[in-house]
């Protein structure tokens, strides 16, 4: 062991909303660190882009010992980090790590004909695309913008979660001028 802590920042290449993030990573990484003495999270954060839909989450991490990154890295490669995720720490480049691909699936929610939004629910939307992915991916977040509503998934292959998902998006109302973008 050192006599200071390595701290590490966690980039998560993640669209997820700060209690999500909280749920899926820190609350399962906080309690390895804390039961193995190994550490502890001293903080995090959530960047938002210019139009206030979530771009990345941050968490800060003191670790007692350098030697147990790799562990914390495996750790969050087990509770599903995103492909694309960087550990950052002063002094050293950004190391990549991650194993999950994201699709997020924007919903236009102004243009499509008013009945649609009448008879059409996005609830619904959701519902059919977690019995779709399931055993593959799942839905982690998601944000409800001036334009559209996203839902975020990850999982084991972008191509996977598309194809599961693709004749919901081509045959339901409200998925009409959809958007599906891989995000990880």
């Amino acid at each position: 062991m050192t006599d200071s802590p390595l701290h590490v920042t966690v980039k998560l290449n993640a669209k997820l909303q700060p209690e999500h993030r909280h749920e899926l990573f820190e609350d399962p990484l906080e309690a390895l660190l804390e039961s193995a003495e190994l550490g502890q999270l001293t903080g995090g954060g959530t960047a938002l882009t210019e139009g206030g839909e979530v771009d990345y989450g941050d968490i800060e991490i003191a670790l007692n010992d350098p030697a147990s990154l790799p562990g914390v890295i495996e750790l969050l490669e087990q509770l599903g980090a995103p492909k694309g995720s960087l550990i950052q720490r002063a002094g050293a480049p950004d190391q990549p790590f991650g194993v999950t691909e994201g699709l997020a699936l924007y919903l236009n929610g102004t243009d499509l004909p008013d009945e649609v939004y009448e008879q059409c629910d996005s609830n619904y939307v959701f519902e059919q695309i977690v019995e779709r992915i399931e055993g593959v991916g799942e839905i982690c977040s998601w944000w409800q913008g001036p334009t559209e509503t996203a839902l975020y998934l990850y999982g084991v292959s972008f191509d996977t979660l598309h194809e599961r998902i693709a004749e919901l998006v081509a045959t339901y109302p409200l998925c009409q001028g959809a958007r599906v973008v891989r995000i990880a």
